[in-house]
């Protein structure tokens, strides 16, 4: 075990993770549980750097007065079926969306629901103290059958807190929420008449940038941006940026047209939106299918990836990130020696570590969205890792 890792473990098999992102102080992630047995778990954990370790959360306050504390670890139920994907709203951090599996008879179904966690817990109480769970304070279950069977992620607006993207087979709704309830209000299909017969999307991602008009989807290895003010209108596409599935992509927070993808061929591949014939970096070091690519949101030189060949891979792309744009500013205002020692601060690109401590594939990968330099990884039989970029590399970074 690296030095630098600690890990928490579950009862159950697991393929969910996502940071707290409305909390601003601690380091927080939260993980829900994929297994057929009747009921689930959303555990809410948290890492103490001081202490080194990472255990279930016990308390925790932020600005709008979220206080939860409770003797018992912070493990809340979900009762609705296996979870396949969590997302957690930046605006809030007791809201979730889940989407998990549901059987009808012998059909098997995917549905989406919110939940969010109460704003106090009273440890004295008997009912919080006599159940094995932590109470939700509401579940709402998302009306996503008319869309569709398979809803594949449910995602939050980066700035608009009332808005959310739902991807349901080969259907894209984009939703309004009220105070108590959620209603479609635009909906964007792959392609007009010939839809029934294109392949449903992978996945989707709001775009960080474009005023938060775009929305990114996979389907098969192709990749769409829809501009979600109109039906049918996409924004530009990249055909065939993988040449098997793509299953995950993420925007580069630091770089408007720039965007990541992994796909079932092993590859993590770098877009500029603008010249979408080829990826202007891209890396082939995991040996199965990539699950999950992140960029770190404050170091954008910096990816995660996640695959089935068990590891999480630490990959640097510094010719193609914001920090080379910042690095051109830096080189045309120096005349004198210190051009060479800016330079220096440039990673190399390619492979920076590879973390092998899991035994199972791994489905997730994500940043702390407090700390640039600490990442949770999860694998399939419930093994969560907490780890750290190594110091070389942070400490070439920041000096």
């Amino acid at each position: 075990m690296d030095e630098n890792s600690l890990i928490y473990g579950l009862e159950l098999q697991a393929r969910a993770l996502t940071p707290q992102y409305g909390e601003g102080n601690d380091v927080c992630f939260f993980i829900a549980t994929n297994s057929l047995k009747p009921t689930n778990q959303v555990h809410l954990i948290q890492y103490e750097e001081e202490q080194g370790t990472v255990q279930s959360k016990v308390s925790s306050q932020d600005s709008k007065g979220y206080n939860l504390k409770s003797q018992n670890f912070q493990v809340f139920e979900h009762a609705l079926g296996e979870v396949w994907k969590l997302n957690s709203c930046p605006h809030n951090a007791r809201l979730l969306a889940s989407v998990y599996n549901v059987q009808k008879g012998a059909q098997v179904l995917s549905q989406a629901a919110l939940m969010t966690l109460p704003e106090n817990l009273d440890p004295t109480n008997p009912e919080h103290l006599k159940s094995e769970y932590l109470p939700w304070e509401s579940v709402e279950q998302l009306q996503t059958e008319a869309l569709g069977e398979r809803v594949k992620t449910v995602e939050f607006h980066p700035s608009q807190e009332q808005t959310l993207a739902c991807v349901v087979d080969n259907k894209l709704a984009v939703m309004q929420r009220a105070e108590s309830s959620t209603r479609v209000v635009a909906e964007v299909p792959t392609s007009g008449s010939a839809s029934k017969h294109t392949h449903n999307f992978t996945t989707g991602k709001w775009s960080h940038h474009h005023q938060g008009h775009q929305f990114l989807a996979l389907h098969e290895g192709s990749l769409s941006a829809y501009d979600v003010r109109d039906t049918q209108h996409c924004a530009w596409s990249i055909s065939d940026a993988h040449g098997q599935m793509a299953r995950d992509l993420d925007c580069n927070p630091n770089k408007q047209c720039h965007l990541v993808t992994g796909g079932d061929d092993g590859y993590l591949r770098i877009w500029d939106c603008r010249m979408p014939k080829a990826p202007v970096f891209e890396r082939s070091d995991h040996s199965h299918w990539v699950w999950c690519v992140r960029f770190n949101t404050f170091h954008d030189q910096l990816l995660l990836s996640s695959s089935s060949d068990c590891k999480v891979l630490l990959t640097c792309a510094g010719t193609v990130s914001s920090e080379t744009q910042a690095q051109t500013g830096l080189e045309d205002s120096n005349f004198g020696g210190t051009e060479t020692e800016e330079r220096r601060k440039l990673l190399s690109d390619g492979l920076l570590q590879t973390f092998d401590q899991h035994e199972d594939s791994v489905y997730c990968a994500e940043w702390s969205n407090v700390d640039p330099w600490i990442f949770a990884s999860l694998s399939y039989d419930g093994r969560v890792i907490i780890s750290k970029v190594p110091k070389q590399y942070k400490y070439q970074i920041i000096f």
